[in-house]
């Protein structure tokens, strides 16, 4: 490593080498900040990527502990410690550094300040979000408004600030946000806020399902115009503690006031309503399942909102080819349809996919399990999966519980999706199924860097067979 620079007395860390803490680095450097990087990992790609910020000017130190030491030998205390997403936020040495004065930000705070002028459209739910946030930003880009999508989702919104730094501001910035990055970023305020589901996940993080929602409901609360789905349960159960949110519903308007809220979208006559009347058809969006209507009445709020017209929408969500790794169809095989859904990575997304589909299914999961409910979709599993093929370190665990839960169908184990896939196939062509699904119910890090490698993967293998 080439010598340390000469730190300047103002300055901000950035923590992790991960693609968030790059952009958060890099943003802050073209925006004439002192920046200092620290990453705890001292790995061969690691180093390409520390180079590669060194060259820039900025500077990092690999191989360091996110202990208090490691700032205590700094020569003076940070202005501020920008923190990456993977990195808990009551880490305690972030405590430590707010015990001592110093400000702690995630990096998502440094898009947000880099913003300009530009309205942010803020999603955020347990599941949903990603589907969201596509649909929101091919509607408004189908519109012809500049209205990139970023943050938990492709780039991260530090990256596009970054980008966007010399040239014209986006119309909107469409923004997906996970929990972890809502809690490290109190100042962030959306034009628009959605919220699209809520279930327990994330507990090994947040501790209690009360810490979970109150993080996620901390950004409608702080956001100019609420959009809320009225057809999820926890969130239907707290209506009446809104003193204003725009609902949407896949039922009745009859049906939501009976719920106890008014809605401001919803489905009647298979027409998608709103007080003056019928906008467009209800079924515009070609994805199965009734989350999918939940999805599209969501969007179509933003985009009202935002001042589209109900014809360019039923014309966008009719072109809409929906989202890798979200019940993506990969293809028809000898009358098989191969889904992927990687995206699911825990029980209740895993379930939403079992309900979307018809069986009989051959289903494909496992990885590394989350805490949670499984009742329902071990329940979905005995109504649509003929098989179940388990992969990855959860698989053990996955087994026994199907057999308590008195699962009827076939059970296998393999070590991963490179056995899994032809064994599926083989299942479908026996057992006469309809469908062979990748719906995990876990994450992917015991053998994947993240869920889109997955599902690359998955997606490889069933092309090839």
């Amino acid at each position: 490593m080439p010598a340390a620079m000469a730190l300047p007395t103002s300055l901000q860390v950035v923590l992790g080498l991960g693609r968030s803490g790059i952009g958060a680095a890099r943003l802050l450097h073209q925006r004439g900040e002192a920046v200092l990087v620290l990453e705890s990992g001292d790995s061969p790609a690691l180093q390409q990527r520390a180079a590669a910020l060194r060259e820039d000017g900025i500077e990092v130190r690999l191989g360091v502990p996110l202990e208090p030491t490691s700032f205590s030998a700094l020569p003076a205390p940070p202005a501020r410690v920008i923190v990456s997403p993977g990195i808990r936020w009551d880490h305690p040495t972030l405590e430590a550094l707010r015990q001592d004065g110093i400000r702690t930000d995630g990096e998502i705070t440094t898009a947000w300040e880099a913003r300009g002028n530009a309205p942010w459209i803020g999603i955020t739910g347990t599941n949903g979000k990603t589907t969201v946030t596509h649909l929101i930003a091919h509607l408004l880009q189908h519109a012809g408004l500049d209205a990139p999508m970023c943050g938990n989702v492709g780039f991260s919104a530090a990256e596009l600030a970054l980008e966007r730094a010399s040239g014209q501001p986006p119309a909107w910035l469409v923004v997906e946000l996970s929990s972890y990055q809502i809690e490290s970023a109190p100042a962030l305020a959306p034009r628009i806020g959605v919220w699209t589901t809520l279930t327990p996940d994330h507990l090994e993080r947040h501790g209690t399902l009360d810490n979970y929602r109150a993080i996620k409901r901390s950004l409608l609360e702080r956001s100019e115009v609420r959009i809320l789905n009225g057809d999820d349960p926890d969130l239907r159960s707290r209506a009446a503690s809104w003193d204003h949110a725009r609902w949407v519903t896949a039922s009745s308007r009859e049906q939501a006031r009976a719920s106890g809220f008014e809605p401001h979208l919803w489905i009647e006559a298979n027409q998608v309503c709103q007080a003056n009347g019928p906008l467009l058809p209800a079924d515009a969006l070609a994805m199965p399942g009734a989350h999918n209507r939940q999805n599209m009445l969501m969007a179509v709020a933003v985009g009202l909102e935002v001042g589209l017209s109900a014809a360019v929408m039923h014309e966008a969500l009719r072109s809409f080819p929906g989202v890798p790794h979200r019940l993506e169809l990969i293809r028809r095989l000898d009358g098989v349809a191969w889904f992927n859904d990687s995206k699911a990575t825990n029980y209740d997304a895993a379930e939403v996919a079992l309900n979307a589909l018809q069986g009989p299914l051959v289903v494909l999961a496992g990885g590394e399990a989350k805490q949670g409910n499984a009742a329902g979709w071990l329940a979905g599993l005995q109504r649509e999966a003929r098989a179940v093929v388990l992969f990855g370190a959860a698989r053990d665990a996955f087994q026994q519980l199907l057999r308590e839960s008195g699962y009827s169908g076939a059970i296998h184990t393999v070590e991963g999706l490179s056995e899994a896939v032809p064994l599926a196939q083989r299942i479908a062509s026996e057992q006469h199924c309809q469908a062979v699904l990748l719906s995990p119910a876990c994450a992917s890090f015991d053998q994947y860097r993240d869920f889109e490698a997955r599902g690359d993967h998955f997606r490889q293998l069933v092309q090839s067979l």
